[in-house]
């Protein structure tokens, strides 16, 4: 990323294109997010996961969409399997225990969503 892309805040500029995938960069051994947007309806927060990484099984009051943009993912959703690729959108309804494993290394953007 370059510097013009980069707010002192960490943020990125609005009203601008921008590679999504080049906004968080896969570091070893870790899970490495960046939350780009943020407001009282909800985020959006870019992840990048090292193989064999994850985020454990939670619930959260949001509605989320995972935006795979690089790799794949294993998702588990209300005990249920979904694995998804680069280009794939894959909805986690709210209060739904879900969970987020790296087979592989993968990026993606996090939407989440406040339920109503």
């Amino acid at each position: 990323m370059t510097d013009r892309n980069r707010k002192s805040d960490g943020r990125v500029p609005t009203a601008e294109a921008l590679n999504v995938a080049g906004l968080v960069e896969y570091v070893d051994g870790a899970v490495v997010s960046r939350t780009v947007a943020e407001n009282s309806a909800g985020t959006l927060t870019l992840f990048a996961f090292d193989e064999g990484q994850g985020l454990s099984e939670h619930t959260t009051p949001y509605d989320a969409i995972v935006q795979i943009i690089d790799g794949e993912a294993v998702l588990t959703i209300g005990g249920e399997t979904v694995p998804a690729e680069a280009g794939q959108l894959v909805v986690m309804p709210a209060n739904i225990p879900h969970a987020v494993k790296a087979e592989q290394r993968f990026k993606m953007l996090l939407i989440m969503l406040r339920a109503e």
